[in-house]
C-alpha cells in the first residue's frame, strides 16, 4: 500500500536542475594513468567517458552551487524562499561545518534550515525520503534536496579497479506539498552495515585519522573489492526495485520509467530484467557521466525532464557502500516548460 499522506498533502518533485563540469575524460584518455583500453572499460561497466572538476580551488559544493541556482530560476524562485536545504554526498567540503550550509551561504538561501546526509550511492534516495516526511508533516513547504559529490577527490588514478567508474557532478529537486494524488507514493530503505568492508575510505575519520602513514599508504582514496559488491549491488538494487512494485500491485505496464543508480550497466540491465521492463523505460546516461554517486538519479531526472508527465509512475532505485539501499515509488508531478 502507499504511504499515507498527512495533512491532505503528498511531498512531488516540482523542479529539477543539475550540472557537470565541461571537462570530458574519455576512456583513451585513461589510459596515460592505468593499464587499459576502451572496450575492456565499456564491456564491464558501459561507461565511455565522464567529466571532471579539474579546477583544485572548487569543491563539491561549488558543483551544488549551479544546480541550485539553475533550480532556482526554472521555478522563479528566491534563495529565501527555500526552507530546508538537504545535501546527500560522500565527498563533502570539509568533515564540518556541513556542504549545505556552505552551500546555502554561497546561493543567498538566507531562511533554510542546512545539513548533509550520507549514505553513499544511496544518499539521494535517502534525502528525497526525508524531504517527504518533512513535507507531509507540514514543518517545510519547499524543500531543496541536492545529490552533489566531486569523486575525483577521492579517486586513485593508479587504481585500475576503480580510476574509470567515477565522475564529477550535482543534480537538485525542489520538493513542495501537492494536493492532486502525485508526488512520492511510497518508499523502501534499508542498510546492512556487514557490508562496510568492501567499499569505504579508509582513513580520514576518527578511527584512522590522516597521517603521514594513511597518505603514504593511499588510505584516503575510495576502496572497492569490485566483485563482492557488484554481487550485493545486483541482488540489492533489482530486488528492492520489484519489491516496491509488488507492495503496492504495481506491474511492468504501469511503469513510465526506471531510474536506477548509475554504477554499472550490468547492474542497470539486471534491475531493469527483475522489474519486467523493457529497455526503452529505463534512463540510462552511465555511458557519458559514469557513477557521479548521489548525483546520478537527479542527473537522470534532469536529463529526461521534457519527457516526464503528470501521473508517470517512477521507480527511483538505487545501491552503496555501508551497505546501503532503497527504492522510492513516485507520480511525477508536472509538465516541464523548460
Amino acid at each position: 500500500m502507499a504511504l499515507p499522506s498527512m495533512l491532505g498533502a503528498r511531498a512531488a518533485i516540482t523542479g529539477v536542475h543539475a550540472w557537470v563540469p565541461p571537462h570530458v575524460v574519455t576512456n583513451q584518455d585513461l589510459t596515460q594513468y592505468i593499464d587499459t583500453t576502451d572496450e575492456w572499460i565499456y564491456t564491464r561497466s558501459g561507461i565511455r567517458e565522464r567529466r571532471w572538476l579539474n579546477d583544485d580551488a572548487l569543491a563539491t559544493s561549488d558543483m551544488a552551487v549551479e544546480a541550485v541556482r539553475g533550480l532556482l530560476n526554472k521555478k522563479n524562485l528566491l534563495p529565501s524562499d527555500i526552507d530546508l536545504l538537504i545535501c546527500c554526498t560522500a565527498t563533502p567540503d570539509m568533515l564540518f561545518p556541513a556542504t549545505a550550509n556552505i552551500i546555502t551561504d554561497k546561493v543567498g538561501a538566507v531562511n533554510a534550515v542546512g545539513y548533509d546526509l550520507s549514505a553513499a550511492c544511496s544518499g539521494f534516495l535517502y534525502g528525497l525520503s526525508t524531504a517527504a516526511a518533512f513535507v507531509e508533516s507540514g514543518r517545510f513547504q519547499r524543500i531543496v534536496v541536492v545529490g552533489a559529490d566531486k569523486m575525483t577527490s577521492i579517486l586513485n588514478l593508479e587504481d585500475r579497479a576503480t580510476a574509470f567508474l567515477f565522475g564529477d557532478g550535482a543534480g537538485a529537486v525542489l520538493v513542495e506539498p501537492n494536493t492532486e494524488g502525485l508526488g512520492i507514493m511510497d518508499f523502501l530503505l534499508k542498510s546492512d552495515g556487514s557490508g562496510r568492508q568492501y567499499l569505504y575510505q579508509k582513513a580520514g575519520g576518527s578511527l584512522n585519522p590522516a597521517s603521514h602513514r594513511s597518505v603514504d599508504a593511499r588510505e584516503h582514496y575510495v576502496h572497492q573489492e569490485g566483485k563482492t559488491v557488484f554481487k550485493f549491488a545486483v541482488t540489492g538494487m533489482a530486488d528492492v526495485a520489484a519489491e516496491i512494485m509488488e507492495k503496492n500491485g504495481l506491474t511492468a505496464d504501469d511503469i513510465a520509467w526506471l531510474v536506477p543508480h548509475q554504477a554499472n550497466k550490468r547492474i542497470i540491465d539486471a534491475t531493469r530484467d527483475r522489474a519486467g521492463l523493457p529497455e526503452s523505460k529505463v534512463m540510462v546516461n552511465i555511458d557519458r557521466y559514469g557513477n557521479t554517486t548521489n548525483a546520478t538519479i537527479p542527473l537522470c531526472l534532469w536529463e529526461w525532464e521534457k519527457q516526464l508527465h503528470p501521473g508517470d509512475n517512477l521507480i527511483l532505485a538505487a545501491f552503496g557502500g555501508g551497505f546501503t539501499w532503497g527504492s522510492i515509488w513516485l507520480k511525477w508531478a508536472y509538465e516541464s516548460n523548460n
